[in-house]
C-alpha cells in the first residue's frame, strides 16, 4: 500500500512537471530521469485514468482539456501534501525546515539570506532568479513560499509587504556627458546605447514606461536577465541605464554618475509576497519577519 501510495504521488508529480514544461526533454531534465523513463510514466496515468491528458504534436506536449482540469486537482494534492510534510517538519523543530523563495536578482538578498543563515543553520534555503510572471507562476503552484518582487505580481490570495521603498537614477558611465547633472529628462539621453534587461524584469518596465510616456523609442544595446548585473555593464562603458539607489552600497562607482531622473515614478519598491490560502511553514515566516527587519535597517 505504501509503496503503491508513492508511485501515484510520484506519477502526479511527474504529470506537474510535464504540464508546466510542455516538453518530455525538458521534463525529464527537471526530474532529473530518463525520457522514455518519463514517458511510460505519462502512459501509464493515462491509462490508469481512462483518458489522455496531453495532446502530441512532434516532440512537444499540450494540455488538453482533461489534462487542464487534472492538473487543478493534482496542484492542490501535490500542495497539500508538502504543507503535511512541512507542519511535521515544524513539529520536529526549525531545525529541520525548509523555505523556498524567489527573487528577480539574488544580489537583492545577499546580506538578509547571510544573516538568516547564521541564525538559524539548520534551514535548508532554497534560491529562485525568476521574473514577475515566473514567479507569480511559482507561489501558484506552491514551488515557492516567498517572493521578493520590484513589480506587482498577479494571482488570486496573494498578499503583499513592502519592504524598501527607493530612487531609481540613471547610471552613466564616468566622465559621461550627463554625470554630475540632476533632473536629467528623457529626452536628454533617449539616442545614448541603453543597458537594461528582458521583458519581466523591473528595470526593463521601467525603462519601457519612461520612453513611451515621452513618446519616444530608446536604443537597448544589451538586455540580460541579470537585473544585478547593470551597474557593471554601465560602469565598463557599454551604455547608460536605470538603477536603484540600493546598489550604490554594492558598486564601486564615483557619486557623479549616479544621475537624479526628472520623471514620476522613478522609484523601486521591493515587496514580500505570499500566498494567504496555505500552509506558511515556521522556516518561511521566520524568514519573512527577519527580511522585514533586514531591511528596515538598511
Amino acid at each position: 500500500m505504501t509503496q503503491r501510495l508513492w508511485m501515484d504521488l510520484l506519477q502526479l508529480r511527474y504529470f506537474q512537471v510535464v504540464a508546466r514544461r510542455q516538453h518530455l526533454s525538458r521534463a525529464a531534465a527537471e526530474l532529473r530521469i530518463a525520457q522514455p523513463s518519463l514517458s511510460r510514466a505519462i502512459a501509464r496515468l493515462e491509462a490508469d485514468l481512462g483518458v489522455p491528458l496531453f495532446d502530441r504534436a512532434g516532440r512537444g506536449l499540450r494540455l488538453n482539456r482533461f489534462g487542464a482540469g487534472f492538473l487543478r486537482r493534482v496542484d492542490r494534492v501535490l500542495k497539500e501534501v508538502e504543507d503535511a510534510r512541512r507542519e511535521l517538519a515544524d513539529a520536529a523543530g526549525l531545525d529541520h525546515g525548509s523555505v523556498s523563495v524567489a527573487a528577480e536578482t539574488p544580489l537583492t538578498l545577499v546580506g538578509l539570506l547571510t544573516g538568516f543563515r547564521a541564525e538559524h543553520p539548520g534551514v535548508d534555503i532554497r534560491l529562485h532568479q525568476s521574473s514577475a510572471p515566473a514567479m507569480a507562476e511559482q507561489l501558484r503552484t506552491g514551488e515557492v513560499d516567498l517572493c521578493f518582487a520590484s513589480q506587482p505580481l498577479t494571482g488570486p490570495n496573494l498578499r503583499t509587504s513592502e519592504l524598501l521603498r527607493e530612487e531609481v537614477l540613471l547610471g552613466v558611465p564616468p566622465g559621461h556627458r550627463l554625470a554630475g547633472r540632476t533632473g536629467v529628462r528623457p529626452e536628454e539621453f533617449a539616442d545614448e546605447p541603453f543597458v537594461t534587461t528582458r521583458p519581466g524584469y523591473w528595470p526593463r518596465e521601467m525603462a519601457d514606461r519612461l520612453f513611451a510616456a515621452a513618446g519616444l523609442r530608446p536604443t537597448y544595446v544589451c538586455e540580460t536577465d541579470e537585473p544585478g548585473s547593470t551597474g557593471e555593464l554601465i560602469a565598463a562603458g557599454l551604455g547608460i541605464g536605470l538603477v536603484p539607489a540600493f546598489s550604490r552600497r554594492a558598486t564601486a562607482y564615483p557619486p557623479d554618475c549616479w544621475v537624479e531622473l526628472a520623471a514620476p515614478g522613478c522609484h523601486r519598491s521591493l515587496t514580500l509576497v505570499w500566498r494567504a490560502d496555505t500552509y506558511s511553514s515556521e522556516a518561511a515566516r521566520r524568514l519573512a519577519a527577519f527580511a522585514t527587519d533586514h531591511f528596515r535597517d538598511l
